[in-house]
């Protein structure tokens, strides 16, 4: 069975976005992408730091069921309980990035609480947060592989 993500035309998403990425009853998984496939990706340090505060902020929102970065680097998976509309869930990423703007601290990142404490970057994260911000958020239809080009 082909993954979802490797069904997507990269090619012809317009970053950043949010998209349906699958659904079940119960549980969304939303591709929330930061920057544009194969074009820019976020280094490791900021985006470990955006994934901790994201993933507290989001769930002062949603009820969020995981939030997991993406193995290219452009973004996260946000798996939510229910389903929420895109909309709702566009306007949480959105309050979210504008609260990781004013955070002056990483929660988490202690040797204790987190397997890469060393990796985390505060200022880059916020740079990111308010790049996307900037470049405004919206929600993004699936493009298929299979879809005219």
């Amino acid at each position: 069975m082909p993954l979802e993500s490797f069904e997507l035309d990269h090619r012809r998403v317009r970053a950043p976005y949010l998209r349906v990425a699958a659904s079940a009853p119960g549980l969304t998984k939303y591709d929330l992408r930061l920057c544009q496939p194969n074009q820019e990706a976020l280094p490791t340090a900021p985006l470990h730091t955006l994934e901790h505060l994201l993933a507290g902020l989001l769930r002062e929102r949603l009820p969020v069921w995981d939030l997991s970065p993406m193995g290219c680097r452009t973004g996260f998976y946000l798996s939510v309980l229910a389903e929420p509309a895109p909309q709702e869930v566009l306007e949480a990423f959105r309050w979210s990035l504008t609260q990781v703007l004013e955070a002056g601290e990483i929660p988490g990142a202690s040797p204790l609480s987190c397997g890469n404490a060393a990796d985390h970057d505060l200022a880059a994260a916020q740079r990111w947060a308010a790049k996307v911000l900037e470049r405004g958020l919206r929600v993004q239809e699936t493009v298929r592989l299979d879809s005219l080009a």
